[in-house]
């Protein structure tokens, strides 16, 4: 399978946002309870800006997921530092396609004076942790009980790599 990425351009939102809300539905992957809307994708993303960079997945030139690098914190001593997200349907998850999406997202981050990227990761999402954990980052927070879905109340782990 090659796996190449592409900068999203509004003519992508409608497909991110439905890959989007199928975590929201179905998984504890995202806390949004709600589906949400192809405009809250696009603020979420800040496309074309020119620090925090988003790309669809493709493989084989389909759309298989998203990247974006996202602001970590709106204080200017924060600006070397970064969140790191991916989605990645559901049917292509378990296939080492994160650690591609990492390292090239890593490599972006550089490109654009990051240092460090944190990944928020619910504990549940067994398969995030492990590719997290596999791409060199460490544990750096865990959040008990810091949000409900589906009834439960769940944590939130952080993982950190200075790039």
């Amino acid at each position: 399978m090659n796996i190449t990425f592409k900068p999203i351009e509004k003519n992508d939102l409608a497909e991110v946002t439905a890959i989007y809300n199928y975590y929201v539905k179905n998984s504890t992957a995202t806390f949004h309870l709600e589906q949400v809307s192809e405009q809250e994708i696009e603020q979420t993303l800040s496309l074309n800006h020119p620090v925090y960079k988003s790309f669809v997945i493709l493989a084989d030139n389909k759309t298989i997921g998203f990247c974006y690098i996202g602001q970590f914190r709106k204080k200017e001593a924060y600006d070397i530092s970064a969140e790191i997200t991916l989605y990645i349907k559901h049917d292509f998850t378990g296939k080492k396609i994160g650690v591609q999406v990492l390292d090239f997202m890593e490599k972006i981050a550089k490109e654009h004076g990051i240092k460090n990227l944190v990944g928020v990761i619910t504990s549940e999402n067994s398969g995030s942790l492990k590719l997290f954990e596999r791409c060199g980052y460490f544990k750096c927070g865990h959040l008990k009980n810091i949000g409900i879905k589906f009834g439960r109340a769940l944590d939130v782990i952080s993982y950190q790599k200075e790039i």
